[in-house]
């Protein structure tokens, strides 16, 4: 059984947890305030689910995910998860996490900046356009599940939505790529990390974030994408 390290709790961090149990996925999860604030999170995922901390986690872990925003001194599992495979689902928002000159300029990604904590590991953008929450305005019942859950479909069902996967590592868009279809997704690989731009807030991919798109037309927004930099 594969085991997924979830580093961080909250709406991201549970929601993906309840999806991967689902498919079949044993969790593992953690937040900063310790495993005791998450009895009540794990009752609710069920056996599938533990709490341990984020060094604990990320041990056990076959792969894990990064659920949380980047800052420069966030303090990771570093030696835990070298030579896995971490999934990072942020996304760059000034607004909310300030300017980082870098990502700004053009010269580096916020993925790359993930990367660049994590040297031994082979972090991997993912999951980062799809809403973990609500549809905002609901109009049928099924909206008030997370799109995770909500848009998810069957292998070859003609509404099946893409997201996109980019990684420095194929083996990382690889075992990325099975865990979207695991989940109900299919995949566009838009590797490597530098080109994650191409999938940020404000792009054309990003306004089709709340009901999703199909693999077509998702590569053909990811082809329409323009640099910004400041």
């Amino acid at each position: 059984m594969t085991t997924i390290g979830i580093l961080g709790a909250g709406q991201a961090g549970s929601t993906l947890a309840r999806a991967a149990i689902a498919a079949g996925y044993d969790v593992v999860i953690a937040n900063s305030r310790g495993p005791e604030t998450l009895r009540g999170l794990v009752r609710a995922l069920g056996p599938m689910a533990r709490a341990a901390s984020a060094a604990d986690a990320a041990a056990a872990a076959d792969f894990a995910v990064a659920a949380f925003r980047y800052t420069p001194s966030d303090a990771l599992p570093v030696a835990e998860l070298a030579g896995k495979v971490v999934i990072d689902n942020n996304n760059y928002m000034p607004w909310r996490d300030g300017n980082f000159p870098e990502v700004d300029s053009g010269r580096k990604t916020i993925h790359e900046l993930r990367q660049e904590q994590l040297p031994e590991s082979k972090v991997t953008k993912a999951f980062t356009h799809v809403q973990f929450h609500e549809r905002h305005l609901i109009r049928v019942p099924s909206d008030a599940l997370p799109a995770l859950l909500r848009l998810a479909r069957p292998a070859g069902a003609p509404d099946r939505k893409a997201l996109v996967v980019s990684s420095n590592y194929p083996d990382a868009v690889e075992l990325v790529t099975r865990f979207y279809d695991d989940l109900g997704f299919d995949a566009v690989d838009n590797s490597p990390l530098s080109e994650s731009w191409r999938s940020a807030p404000g792009t054309p991919m990003w306004r089709h974030h709340v009901d999703g798109q199909s693999r077509d037309e998702l590569i053909r927004n990811l082809e329409r994408a323009q640099r910004i930099t400041t």
